[in-house]
């Protein structure tokens, strides 16, 4: 376990030893004593967020709505800077899922989340209740994330796939950082662009082009907070110019490009995240 220290938050993290048995799942154990209003910027991931300590992590919505304790939520939440989370003696294991995979996972596809989150029960049932308990009673962190991941191996491999030509196409946003033609990839798969849009958005709870700006932003704003300048950002991430990033990153973070690079939601990534690329 690795301590994050980010201002006056101190987080301990813990990392799994080995990757998961599923692909498309990767895991991050947190311990924090006081999370202070920390702002979720979006992620291209569809996350869980598997509570078990004595507090709880809370949900605000800029709108007014609220989640308490384990929780998922589909790809992009936080559009805007309008939500963020916050707790008192918050343990608690965050699991990301490819799109791909969520479907078999949450036994739900994820745009049935409407890119918000949602209480983990309404869709685990017992399950979450049930997994809660073993986390809370195991003695290691590898031994939680172990848990974790057997049930996720379950889960996943009782689901039902997305449509091959699905996955690809969301490979070829991934592998393309969100820099691909998106009107090509329904030629590509050898489907009409209707019924790729309507399967992709449906499979996996956003279209493709909206998918592709998500994808393209986590990249950058991570190179931000590596603390890469702004212009050549811009210009190697695909955008025509400073001006079209400085909208793009206040459109999914609520906050400029300058600003973004202190983010602690996304500078903990490198201990949390070692093997993102």
């Amino acid at each position: 376990m690795r301590t994050f220290v980010h201002g006056a938050a101190v987080w301990d993290v813990a990392c799994p030893r080995r990757p998961s048995r599923v692909a498309g799942v990767t895991m991050a154990g947190f311990r924090v004593r006081d999370l202070n209003a920390l702002r979720m910027v979006p992620h291209p991931a569809v996350t869980l967020l598997l509570d078990f300590g004595t507090g709880s992590p809370v949900l605000d919505h800029a709108a007014g709505r609220r989640e308490r304790g384990s929780i998922v939520a589909g790809p992009g939440l936080g559009s805007g800077g309008a939500v963020w989370a916050r707790g008192e003696n918050v343990e608690c294991l965050q699991v990301r899922l490819s799109p791909v995979i969520a479907r078999a996972v949450l036994g739900a596809s994820p745009a049935d989340l409407g890119g918000a989150a949602v209480p983990l029960g309404d869709l685990w049932g017992r399950e979450t209740s049930r997994i809660r308990e073993q986390l809370g009673d195991a003695s290691s962190w590898e031994d939680r994330f172990a848990l974790a991941d057997a049930l996720l191996a379950r889960l996943h491999e009782a689901g039902p796939p997305v449509d091959p030509e699905v996955a690809w196409a969301w490979k070829r946003i991934v592998g393309g950082r969100g820099l691909v033609r998106v009107d090509g990839l329904a030629a590509e798969v050898g489907w009409s662009r209707k019924r790729l849009w309507s399967r992709f958005r449906s499979q996996l709870g956003l279209p493709p082009k909206r998918a592709a700006k998500l994808v393209r932003f986590d990249h950058v704003a991570h190179r931000l907070v590596a603390g890469e300048g702004a212009s050549k950002v811009a210009m190697e991430g695909g955008y025509a110019d400073q001006s079209h990033l400085h909208r793009d990153v206040v459109a999914f973070a609520g906050v400029t490009p300058a600003s973004v690079a202190d983010e602690p939601f996304l500078a903990v990534d490198d201990i949390a995240w070692p093997s993102r690329g």
